[in-house]
C-alpha cells in the first residue's frame, strides 16, 4: 500500500449517516460486476461473503441477521441490506475502466472505525482483480494511521477506535 489515505465520505442516504468509497479500477464493469457478485470472488476481498446468486428478493440466512439482496442489476448495480443497514455497490463505465462505488449505511456505527475498515477491505480489491491475493494483516497494516486520517476528517475522537485496534487488531496495525 502506498502512503495511507482516507478517501471515503460521511454522508446521507434517506436522512441516515453513510460512508461512500469511490474506486477508479483499470477492469472493464464486467470484470468487476463477478469481483463483487460471485462469492468465491467477494470472500478474496471483502469481509464476509454471502452464499448468494444474487437476484432481487433473495434472502440468505446467515444464523443472526438475514441479509436480503434488494436490488440486482447486472452488471452495474447490486444492493442489499444486512442487520437493517443497506449497502451497495453501483459500477459504471470509467474510460478503459470501472467507477465502483461501495456506500454502507451505519446509523450508529462509529464513522471512523468503519470507514477505516471499508479502506482496508476494498484496498484488496484491486490485486484480487490483477490475480495478487492480498492478505487481510496486509490490509490492516496501516489501520491506526488511516483511521486517525478518518477521525480528523470527520471531526470524532480518535481514542475509541485506538482501543479498539489495540484489543482486535493486535501490535500489527500501526
Amino acid at each position: 500500500m502506498t502512503r495511507p489515505r482516507a478517501y471515503g465520505t460521511l454522508t446521507t442516504v434517506d436522512g441516515r449517516p453513510a460512508l461512500r468509497f469511490e474506486l477508479d479500477v483499470p477492469y472493464p464493469v464486467e470484470r468487476v460486476w463477478r469481483a463483487v457478485s460471485v462469492p468465491a470472488e467477494l470472500e478474496q476481498f471483502f469481509p464476509a461473503a454471502a452464499p448468494w446468486t444474487p437476484v432481487s428478493g433473495e434472502e440468505i440466512d446467515l444464523g443472526g441477521p438475514v441479509l436480503t439482496v434488494t436490488e440486482a442489476s447486472p452488471p452495474h448495480r447490486l444492493e442489499w441490506t444486512f442487520a437493517g443497514q443497506p449497502q451497495s455497490f453501483a459500477l459504471s463505465d470509467q474510460g478503459d475502466g470501472c467507477r465502483l462505488v461501495f456506500t454502507h449505511v451505519i446509523d450508529d456505527l462509529p464513522a471512523a472505525q468503519t470507514a477505516t475498515g471499508w479502506e482496508c477491505y476494498l484496498s484488496r480489491l484491486e490485486p484480487h482483480l490483477a490475480g495478487v491475493h492480498r492478505t487481510e494483516a496486509e490490509a490492516h497494516e496501516h489501520w491506526i494511521e488511516i483511521h486517525d486520517l478518518y477521525a480528523e476528517k470527520f471531526g470524532v475522537d480518535p481514542e475509541p477506535g485506538r482501543a479498539w485496534a489495540a484489543a482486535n487488531l493486535g501490535g500489527g496495525a500501526g
